[in-house]
């Protein structure tokens, strides 16, 4: 039988990866939703392709927009909007799995939604368990969602673990998850006050959106994905590390506690691990170039914790300081960087004013109890606007 899709983030780079996995595969997916924000030309053109029964569009214009011109080009999709449609198509009873795509906070609650409705969850989405952390993995637990990790480094862990989970504690020592070190590896830290948003975002190797290629530069991406695996992978703060790879040949590493280490190779293309996280626990051909041994001049390895590396990127100590922190720092964390990468983007910050408001709002916004998703909704907009007056002061 085919599996019925509801992609989430349909039109970002993780969405257009996971549609042509699709295509490849007509006999084994149907595509019953795709979500997007405002990109009404890409929705529509999605639609045309995959005939979904719904398009749901982030607010009223862009919904408005995608349903006159699906009307005008005769297609069958029904557009929606709004965040009660998005979270409706999410846990629809026709859905088998769920593709959480959605950059940021913006995506968890369609992915909570998911959840709690028993879906299976491929989640590219990482701050739903950033934000989210032990609450989410309890609604998870409590519905027996299975969910299945497509982060490039959380699916190389995942394939380099043993089966039965049980077993992990007994046998991990430690995971490592590699970063490529993005476009300001070698680059003087001296000079990041100058960098610009187009600099940022010339990744070296991968092709992924404007906030995920900001957040590699940083590497705020690697700080978040380490709370992602404590999470996932049930594992300490102590057990979890980084190692810089500029290749993106190794995705990850799982050390165990004889010293044997396990890892996992391929080409640095998101439909790789997306094409695993369909198909699991069987394999299929995704469209990406398979590695060529021969072609690999050298892997090379360089330790995150030199000190000229800790000057470039400041903004991964921050992981296990949220870790470390109470319930809802890493929510903290992550609303601070989302609103200091937004204000980069727009001109607004420099390149090296985004470690310091992270760490402003780390170390001196207050976190109180946080006991539901309407806690870390609150606190996710309290952050926001206490860091948005940081960026006004600094443009003052």
């Amino acid at each position: 039988m085919k599996q019925t899709i509801c992609v989430l983030g349909s039109t970002g780079s993780v969405g257009v990866s996971t549609l042509d996995v699709i295509a490849r595969h007509p006999d084994r997916f149907s595509v019953f939703a795709l979500t997007g924000a405002h990109q009404v030309d890409k929705m529509v053109a999605q639609c045309a392709t995959f005939r979904p029964k719904f398009a749901v569009m982030a607010d009223e214009a862009a919904g408005r927009m995608v349903a006159d011109r699906l009307r005008a080009e005769s297609l069958p999709t029904q557009a929606m909007w709004g965040a009660e449609a998005l979270n409706w198509v999410a846990g629809h009873e026709l859905v088998d799995t769920v593709m959480a795509a959605i950059v940021g906070a913006a995506g968890l609650v369609s992915a909570y939604a998911a959840v709690c409705a028993g879906k299976r969850l491929l989640l590219a989405n990482k701050e739903s368990l950033v934000v989210g952390g032990r609450w989410f993995m309890a609604a998870v637990n409590a519905h027996k969602t299975c969910l299945l990790p497509v982060d490039s480094e959380h699916s190389a862990v995942f394939q380099a673990l043993p089966e039965d989970a049980s077993t992990w504690t007994s046998r991990v020592a430690k995971i490592i998850l590699t970063a490529s070190g993005g476009p300001f590896r070698t680059r003087a830290p001296g000079t990041f006050r100058d960098i610009t948003p187009e600099q940022a975002c010339a990744h070296p190797n991968w092709v992924m959106g404007r906030k995920i290629s900001v957040d590699s530069a940083t590497m705020m991406n690697k700080a978040l994905e380490v709370i992602e695996a404590h999470h996932l992978f049930s594992m300490s703060s102590s057990q979890l590390d980084v190692v810089i790879h500029p290749q993106s040949v190794v995705h990850s590493m799982v050390e165990f506690l004889d010293t044997s280490v396990v890892a996992q190779l391929g080409t640095p293309d998101m439909r790789v691990p997306i094409a695993y996280a369909l198909s699991w626990p069987n394999r299929m051909e995704s469209g990406a170039k398979a590695l060529n041994f021969s072609s690999l001049a050298a892997l090379t390895f360089e330790s995150i914790h030199e000190p000229d590396h800790q000057a470039r990127f400041p903004c991964l100590a921050l992981a296990w300081a949220a870790m470390d922190g109470p319930e809802g720092t890493c929510a903290v964390l992550n609303a601070a960087n989302e609103v200091a990468v937004s204000a980069f983007l727009e001109r607004r910050l420099r390149f090296d004013q985004i470690y310091a408001l992270n760490d402003f709002c780390l170390s001196t916004h207050s976190v109180e109890a946080v006991r539901s998703l309407d806690d870390l909704l609150a606190l996710d907009a309290q952050t926001r606007a206490y860091a948005a007056e940081w960026v006004g002061r600094q443009a003052r």
